[in-house]
């Protein structure tokens, strides 16, 4: 075999393998839930298939953050500059234009309530310099963490066919925010917020249907599918809950409703009607959230 040869082969075997890999993720439906005090998995479906975690990528960024936060390497009142970079980001972000800045507190208060893209880039630059050297960041605290199957590829979730997950690893880490950042974990629970005047409400639409649910982070890109990853606490009891892949918001909230009437005492579910629901209101029908 010649040396031109050779190196056409490996490099069709790479490029094959590569491509399998991409393809091994796509928008399954999958669910998990497993109780945060005992650690006990209550529900698995599929919960190691690759999937593509669209906007509960954000929770990561959120993470790293807050673990910046307590170390001292970020502050509340610090200013962030929007970069050209973080303004393209659409179709959810603050939008002040490129050059301007926001403090971080407005960044987390907008990626938890309005899943703003520019917000979740504007701490990758800051922390990480860059997109990709932030995103390798987040891939080694995952790993960390024990999400074996997570690749992060960007802050935000926006499409990237090398960033997956697994329902399994989405849970992990909506346990790990609560276990080492209790006070900061409360922010999920924001189902609105004023931003310079303007009152913006969330899309997290179980906070305001379900008894119980106090975050965490839903997520949608056409890859994706619908997911969301759900925090919850009746009567002493608390659960973290992941959905994945399903074809609609609702479906998603529905299948979630379900689950948790499963492992909640006395739980009780009621969808809450639009007219009841004040504010402005951002639906779930575009990516990424």
């Amino acid at each position: 075999m010649t040396k031109t040869t050779s190196r056409l082969l490996a490099t069709a075997l790479s490029s094959a393998f590569l491509f399998s890999a991409f393809t091994l993720a796509e928008a399954g439906q999958a669910s998990f839930v497993v109780d945060v005090h005992s650690g006990q998995v209550l529900e698995a479906s599929n919960q190691d298939e690759l999937n593509y975690p669209a906007s509960l990528t954000k929770m990561m960024t959120l993470y790293l953050a807050f673990e910046a936060l307590h170390d001292g390497r970020l502050s509340w009142d610090q200013k962030l500059t929007m970069s050209e970079n973080a303004e393209s980001k659409e179709p959810f972000k603050l939008a002040v234009g490129a050059g301007r800045k926001v403090t971080l507190r407005e960044a987390v208060e907008a990626i938890v309530v309005l899943s703003a893209n520019d917000a979740a880039v504007a701490i990758a630059e800051q922390l990480g310099g860059s997109e990709p050297a932030f995103a390798k960041t987040m891939t080694d605290k995952a790993h960390q963490l024990g999400m074996k199957d997570t690749v992060f590829k960007n802050p935000s979730g926006l499409p990237d066919p090398e960033q997956v997950t697994t329902a399994r690893d989405m849970a992990t880490l909506g346990v790990s925010l609560m276990r080492d950042f209790p006070e900061d974990f409360k922010l999920f629970s924001m189902r609105g917020f004023q931003f310079r005047g303007m009152k913006l409400r969330g899309h997290n639409n179980l906070m305001y249907r379900y008894d119980g649910v106090d975050g965490i982070k839903t997520g949608y890109t056409d890859a994706s599918g619908y997911n969301v990853v759900t925090s919850a606490l009746k009567d002493g009891r608390r659960v973290v809950g992941v959905v994945m892949g399903e074809k609609t918001a609702s479906l998603r909230d529905d299948k979630m409703a379900g689950l948790l009437d499963n492992y909640l005492p006395s739980s009780t579910a009621g969808t809450a009607t639009a007219a009841s629901q004040p504010g402005a209101t951002m639906t779930d029908a575009q990516p990424t959230k």
